[in-house]
């Protein structure tokens, strides 16, 4: 299977509930005979809201089938595993379902654009869904990118939260760290400090802005040391992180100086030799 095609989208590879005489009659499956999905990428499921839409489905009915895979004597989830668990909730001994045979690269590539589409996925689990494509298919960023119709950069930038620590990684994943404030730790090499900071900004409530301050703030710098960077080449700096989406640093002094560039991991160096390739 071509990353082509699955770059279309959900509606490529999940068929709409109108299009069922070409896709396969729906049918009602029994629950006890459905798995879940080896390649679910969304691994929180908020309890609260599932009992919300078990409720729902007690009121309306499931109006949206399940897909489905056969395995063996049973069934796979491909999509809609958050909608069987809460029919589960709600009594149901069936839910109506289209099945449809595909392999394993179809089937982690529709549970992550379904999750993606829907924005059910935390960023942290987002991140974990591309390093899969990438480990297990072997996809380069690229391909992941068209694969769930977004930007390399993007892709990129999402990979980056995975060299995080295990505290942060967790404070990302409840919601308690925003995307905005991962990046900037991203930017602080030191893991102790990194952790350090992350704690301060939810004990403290502390805004992105106001961490971009921590972090720029120089520690233990004798009096008389520390250098002030010209305006022209803090913006040079600026502008270069924003291209290559992780840390620069720039000097420079009389006409000579030195670029140093930070990467975290070896796909991140990979996706930074793929941009100066394509230059």
């Amino acid at each position: 299977m071509s990353t082509q095609r699955l770059g279309k989208g959900l509606r490529a590879l999940i068929p709409e509930v109108e299009t069922s005489e070409e896709q396969g009659e729906i049918q009602q499956i029994a629950i006890k005979l459905i798995q879940p999905n080896p390649y679910q990428p969304r691994q929180q499921f908020d309890q609260e809201r599932l009992e919300e839409l078990a409720q729902s489905i007690k009121d309306f009915g499931l109006l949206e089938p399940v897909i489905l895979r056969p395995q063996g004597e049973g069934y796979q989830i491909v999509a809609g595993e958050r909608r069987v668990r809460a029919s589960e909730l709600a009594g149901l001994i069936k839910v109506p379902a289209i099945l449809r045979d595909y392999g394993d690269l179809e089937m982690m590539q529709v549970a992550l654009i379904e999750n993606l589409q829907r924005e059910n996925l935390n960023p942290i689990e987002e991140a974990e869904g591309y390093q899969r494509l990438m480990k297990e298919f072997g996809f380069t960023q690229s391909q992941v990118a068209e694969s769930v119709g977004k930007k390399r950069s993007s892709v990129a930038n999402t990979l980056r939260l995975l060299n995080l620590g295990q505290e942060e990684r967790s404070l990302v994943e409840q919601g308690s760290l925003s995307l905005g404030h991962a990046k900037v730790l991203l930017g602080v090499s030191n893991q102790r400090r990194r952790t350090q900071l992350a704690k301060r900004v939810v004990k403290e409530d502390l805004s992105v802005r106001e961490l971009e301050g921590l972090v720029k703030k120089p520690k233990n710098v004798p009096r008389g040391t520390f250098k002030v960077k010209s305006p022209e080449l803090v913006e040079l700096e600026e502008n270069l992180q924003r291209q290559l989406g992780t840390k620069v640093s720039v000097s420079y002094k009389q006409g000579a100086g030195k670029i140093s560039i930070e990467y975290y991991s070896d796909e991140e160096l990979e996706r930074l030799l793929e941009l100066f390739r394509a230059l």
